[in-house]
């Protein structure tokens, strides 16, 4: 983490004073998203998003502006890389190689899903990468980490709040609908808790959605989510290499650096935490960290768009995440049968 520190700007005693304001005004925001998540139920991320887009025009305010893009920016790089001290290699091996490998084939296959949906769809695969990773990995934070790689000229910013925006809501739907389906679907409270962590979008409704059903489903699905995590850094990294090879395709922007510093501070955490040497104080610490970090970045991207600019994505990009879930939950779902009936 000493290495990611010094890739953030070290703002002067007159550049934090700029500063200042936006990032005041996102904290605001996050808190007042916390608030209402645990007063009302509703989804934190999701309310800082439409709480800050119904500040917008504090990011066009001259005072505020360049807190609200250094909240956008390196605050959402510092969270995705605390999300590292979740991961161990101990919470791999609790499931078996087996459904291991069925969350992580479906996390891949979905991607490349919503990879080769795009092209077919016309629409640019990088837009692909981001819908389906942020279906197939964790939501809302893989969203905004995978949209740190993409250059703007080709994702613009409105497109990143619309994925925001469509995985948050699904992921709500989900949270409601899958443990309904589950029942239906006769599956035990292991194969619940397999089936709600390897489809539902962001962490928080799958802990919700798991607990509503039993304690044991609740605990499963939350260490099949953590798996889908741990997928983040080499598909952020993957997807960095990717578009720096393009070169071409990056008219406005640097090329992306080949291993962006967010992610080698996510896995030097996991690393550290797999090896026993992170106490879990510290863990904790780092994972409440995170989440505040990445409301604070989710509400200062919400004050940068217009709610217009996102309508105007258009029907195209609705149906690929709706895809992409359909995708995910039924290669999950025929995976648990299939292994189901190879063990009886």
């Amino acid at each position: 983490m000493t290495r990611l520190a010094q890739t953030m700007p070290r703002p002067s005693a007159s550049a934090a004073r700029s500063l200042a304001p936006g990032l005041a005004m996102a904290t605001l925001v996050a808190l007042a998203a916390q608030f209402l998540s645990e007063h009302y139920g509703a989804p934190a991320m999701l309310m800082a998003l439409l709480l800050g887009i119904s500040l917008n025009f504090l990011g066009e305010e001259e005072r505020t502006r360049p807190g609200i893009r250094f909240g956008a920016q390196s605050v959402l790089r510092i969270g995705v890389a605390l999300l590292g001290a979740r991961i161990s290699v101990e919470l791999l091996m609790e499931l078996g190689l087996p459904l291991i490998l069925l969350v992580v084939c479906g996390t891949f296959l979905t991607i490349l899903f919503g990879i080769l949906l795009a092209r077919v769809l016309n629409e640019d695969w990088q837009f692909g990468l981001l819908t389906a990773g942020s279906v197939a990995i964790c939501g809302a934070s893989a969203a905004m980490a995978i949209g740190a790689i993409l250059p703007r000229d080709r994702v613009p910013e409105q497109r990143l709040i619309f994925t925001v925006l469509g995985v948050t809501l699904l992921s709500t739907i989900a949270m409601i609908v899958y443990p309904i389906l589950a029942s239906m679907l006769g599956l035990d409270t292991l194969h619940a808790g397999i089936f709600l962590g390897g489809t539902i979008h962001d962490v928080a409704q799958v802990v919700g959605a798991g607990f509503s059903i039993s304690d044991e489903t609740g605990d499963t699905a939350t260490l099949v989510k953590l798996i889908r995590v741990t997928m983040l850094a080499p598909v952020v990294l993957m997807g960095a290499i990717v578009v720096r090879r393009s070169g071409g395709a990056v008219s406005s922007d640097k090329r992306p650096p080949l291993m962006p510093m967010f992610v080698i501070g996510f896995l030097v955490l996991a690393a550290v935490n797999s090896l026993g040497w992170l106490p879990q104080v510290a863990s904790d610490a780092a994972t409440l960290a995170s989440r505040w970090f990445l409301l604070i970045a989710i509400a200062a991207v919400g004050m940068k768009t217009s709610i217009k600019d996102v309508l105007q994505v258009g029907g195209v990009a609705i149906s690929m995440i709706v895809a992409e879930t359909l995708f995910i939950a039924l290669f999950i779902l025929g995976g648990l049968e299939i292994l189901h009936v190879g063990a009886s």
